[in-house]
């Protein structure tokens, strides 16, 4: 599952494209593991790129295969809401830099 956004924001260095990327994959797995046990899952891979530097654009990508036990979750579905989480970290932390004093 993979998602494209464009965010106009100011040119950012390689270090806060960094940070915000840790910041996006942190969340999707953050997200994953409040729904799921780290147990019922086989295979976890997240993936944070950036794009650009004025605009710059991020891609997420999850995949994620569970367990044969790991009945009654739907795992396209876990990892679109996964997803969505980074995407959601990945505002916060561009309106961080943005707004510095709104943290």
């Amino acid at each position: 599952m993979n998602s494209l956004v464009d965010l106009g924001i100011p040119e950012l260095t390689e270090e806060q494209i960094a940070a915000v990327s840790q910041a996006a994959e942190d969340a999707a797995r953050k997200h994953i593991f409040a729904k799921i046990s780290q147990k019922a899952v086989d295979t976890l891979e997240i993936s944070v790129e950036a794009e650009g530097t004025r605009p710059v654009s991020f891609t997420v990508e999850v995949d994620l295969a569970l367990k044969p036990d790991a009945k009654g979750t739907d795992e396209g579905a876990l990892a679109k809401e996964a997803v969505q989480a980074a995407f959601d970290a990945v505002e916060k932390e561009l309106r961080k830099l943005k707004c510095p004093s709104t943290k």
